[in-house]
């Protein structure tokens, strides 16, 4: 590892916790609650207003609608995969391995994190809830929404198509990240710095000490000597 890459993992470090810190140490959140109060005031006010709109968000709140996010990510990561040799489509799939080894290493940092907060349809009185306007089984409350455990799995998947796939692929995902990260906030069963506050913070930290390093290279690396290539090879290859 080079001191430029140490240098780079400090700085997004430094940055991670003091994004964190912004949010945790002053008064009831300082500027952020204002602006997480006004994020769910406004989706919140609009839900009796219009029947399409609290359907709509209803539909995407629905735990079915979770495997859509997933299925976005499939595609795009698939769709660097058929282009790769044998030996390409293996390190891919050593790389999809390393992002949820990443992901449950997060989320054990995660669980660390000396918060519990409940989603601002629990927070604030006399709410609506998409749920008892719709009528149908959506999630739009939660006992404990920080931080954003949707955008934290988006954002590692989104770093680690940058670091092996490139900006392109990088500027795909973070579509993803915006969009599917929108309809809890939408529904009120995460604050708006569940995400851009926790789910950030937590990924800036910990990804930066996996792929800023030899670390994640070296776990691929293992993974590839691991497994055979004839199991990536196609019919034609073999031929």
């Amino acid at each position: 590892m080079t001191w430029k890459a140490l240098l780079k993992i400090i700085l997004l470090n430094i940055v991670g916790i003091a994004l964190f810190c912004s949010w945790y140490f002053p008064e009831n959140h300082g500027f952020w609650f204002q602006l997480d109060k006004g994020v769910f005031y406004f989706f919140n006010n609009l839900l009796p207003q219009s029947k399409l709109f609290t359907y709509v968000v209803a539909f995407v709140n629905l735990r079915a609608f979770d495997s859509v996010a997933f299925i976005f990510m499939l595609l795009i990561f698939y769709s660097y995969y058929r282009r790769c040799d044998a030996a390409g489509r293996r390190k891919m799939f050593c790389i999809g391995v390393a992002m949820l080894v990443s992901a449950v290493i997060a989320k054990q940092f995660d669980m660390e994190i000396p918060v519990e907060r409940p989603s601002p349809t629990c927070f604030f009185d006399n709410v609506n809830l998409v749920s008892q306007l719709s009528g149908w089984p959506t999630k739009d409350k939660s006992g404990d929404s920080f931080p954003g455990d949707h955008g934290m799995m988006l954002l590692i998947f989104s770093a680690y198509m940058l670091k092996y796939c490139g900006r392109k692929a990088f500027g795909q995902c973070l579509s993803v990240f915006i969009v599917f990260s929108l309809p809890r906030i939408m529904g009120g069963a995460h604050w708006l710095t569940d995400v851009v506050v926790g789910s950030v913070s937590i990924v800036l930290i910990v990804l930066s000490w996996l792929l800023l390093t030899p670390a994640a290279d070296m776990f691929i690396s293992w993974l590839e000597k691991k497994i055979p290539l004839k199991f990536f090879q196609l019919k034609q290859e073999k031929s």
